[in-house]
């Protein structure tokens, strides 16, 4: 350890946040959650940065409700406001700590907006680091994957920031012992019927080096950063138009990672997705172009066009927009929207709406409202109107994108964003 622990904190979030006015802290109640909180405490305090605080009751427990208590008295101890985030469910079923993670982003991310905070820092260790790296070792994780959870990350709309990734679990809880700080240990940290469990448990049985297997995610992550620059650089004269995307065909002469990157990037800035598609996938959408072709991944269409690669919305998927992510409401006629002042509305995760009167409904355009129309005059292919915007107001149909109208529709991506999601992790 190259610091004293509140030292290194400091640091990471000088580095990580230096430039926030505000910022938020995920608490879960554990040792690291905690040991964060103070650090970020005294960090703000000395820098006259607004942090508030944030637990999530993922109602999994019976004791959770009480621990998230327990965290909002020792926040008000050191007079930072706090939240309390209930999971609102009836059962989970499947993986229940990816069902988990989920819900605790979304609801951390929704808070952070209503609060005005553009980060939250998440108390992550090298412990977890280490767990991290042999887990997705484990699931057969390329370079990506095996380069472990970043110091910094864009994700809904926010920047989440671990700036305890160089700071053992062991040390942090030296460090609250020596202060007299208690904290809650969640038995579900113990089940072995956890995956992240088991290679915890299999760590401390082996004798495994955790900051050498931190160190090698490192190693790893330094790899990647070049891959995503030259990807970055191959991705020269990419263009943006109206939620569509388009590469030079050339892109597909590169060599098969950077192809992989770019086709990803491409799939994920059309979706918003988090994450991309599975390799297999995304290799024989990359086989099909390679061959001229057409093909379908994730809701999104990938064709060659003459010297060019167009990705655009699938109409069908669009169909079905708004049904995932946080902070969506359900709308009228079922369909969902997520509503940021009076007026806007965040569609598809792709455009925002402004100038919405009282009543109107946000769907997708679909076939049947393009037919009669002249929609050549939009300079778009039909595919990509068909997945564009249409404004429901009474009996009358508005298409943004077509028809003079009040109605604005901004896609919420460009090739700035693009680039920006071949550079991150």
């Amino acid at each position: 350890m190259a610091a004293e622990p509140q030292a290194e904190v400091s640091a990471e979030l000088d580095r990580l946040a230096g430039d926030l006015p505000a910022l938020g802290i995920a608490v879960s109640g554990g040792s690291d959650s905690v040991a964060l909180l103070h650090m970020a405490h005294e960090w703000a305090r000395a820098r006259g940065v607004r942090i508030e605080a944030a637990t999530v009751d993922h109602r999994l427990r019976p004791e959770a409700a009480a621990e998230a208590a327990w965290v909002g008295r020792m926040a008000e101890g050191l007079d930072l406001p706090h939240a309390i985030l209930t999971w609102q469910h009836e059962g989970v079923e499947g993986n229940v700590m990816d069902a988990a993670r989920r819900a605790r982003m979304g609801l951390l991310a929704d808070w952070a907006g209503d609060r005005s905070l553009a980060a939250i820092a998440l108390g992550h260790t090298q412990d977890d680091q280490a767990e991290t790296l042999l887990m997705r070792l484990g699931r057969g994780a390329g370079l990506d994957g095996l380069s472990g959870m970043a110091a910094s990350r864009e994700q809904h709309g926010l920047r989440w920031l671990r700036p305890m990734l160089g700071l053992r679990r062991q040390a942090l809880r030296d460090w609250l012992t020596a202060r007299g700080i208690d904290w809650v240990d969640d038995p579900s940290n113990e089940d072995d019927a956890y995956g992240r469990v088991r290679v915890r448990q299999a760590i401390a049985a082996l004798d495994l080096p955790v900051e050498a297997l931190a160190r090698s995610a490192a190693n790893l992550a330094e790899a990647r950063a070049a891959l995503a620059e030259a990807a970055v650089a191959a991705a020269r004269g990419a263009e943006a138009d109206r939620g569509m995307l388009r590469l030079p065909r050339r892109v597909l002469a590169a060599s098969p990672e950077i192809r992989r990157r770019l086709v990803v990037g491409a799939l994920r800035w059309i979706t918003g997705a988090d994450y991309p598609p599975r390799g297999a996938d995304v290799a024989r959408l990359m086989a099909t172009l390679a061959a001229g072709g057409q093909g379908t991944l994730d809701g999104v269409i990938a064709r060659v066009r003459g010297e060019t690669i167009e990705f655009l919305r699938e109409p069908a998927a669009a169909a079905r927009s708004g049904t995932a992510g946080p902070g969506r409401c359900p709308g009228p006629r079922g369909i969902w929207v997520r509503k940021k002042r009076p007026g806007e509305v965040l569609w598809d995760r792709r455009w925002r709406l402004t100038g919405l009167p009282e009543g109107a409904v946000v769907t997708a355009a679909g076939e049947a409202v393009l037919a009669g129309r002249d929609w050549r005059k939009a300079g778009l292919p039909r595919a990509a109107l068909a997945s564009s915007p249409a404004v429901i107001l009474g009996e009358r149909v508005i298409l943004p994108l077509l028809d003079p109208s009040p109605v604005g529709a901004v896609p919420l991506r460009g090739v700035y964003e693009f680039l920006a999601i071949l550079r991150a992790h």
